[in-house]
């Protein structure tokens, strides 16, 4: 995979994987139905917990494609700031939108 396609993938997985918590009321996608729905506490945990799959994944294509750069707490607090941005149009239908009843 070029390296331009392997940025295109990490940015289509974080926003699929930021909605991902806001659009079903399963725990962690595949587990059973949280009764009688999610709060939000357990949402954003599974937020970080996504933000941490999407950047492992993101790891293993860098150091495929060469040398890892270092990287100190700046560039975690962007990524993780552009992974809240790119959960927002799930947050918006979740909290927002959607009638409720």
């Amino acid at each position: 995979m070029s390296q331009t396609g392997s940025i295109w993938l990490v940015i289509v997985a974080a926003f699929i994987a930021a909605n991902l918590p806001f659009l079903n009321h399963r725990l962690m996608v595949i587990g059973p139905l949280a009764q009688p729905k999610k709060a939000l506490v357990v949402r954003l945990v599974e937020l970080v917990a996504l933000y941490l799959l999407v950047g492992g994944m993101a790891l293993l294509l860098e150091r495929r494609a060469g040398q890892i750069a270092p990287q100190g707490w700046e560039f975690y607090a962007v990524t993780g700031t552009l992974f809240l941005t790119l959960a927002f149009p799930g947050f918006v239908y979740r909290y927002l939108l959607r009638r409720h009843g």
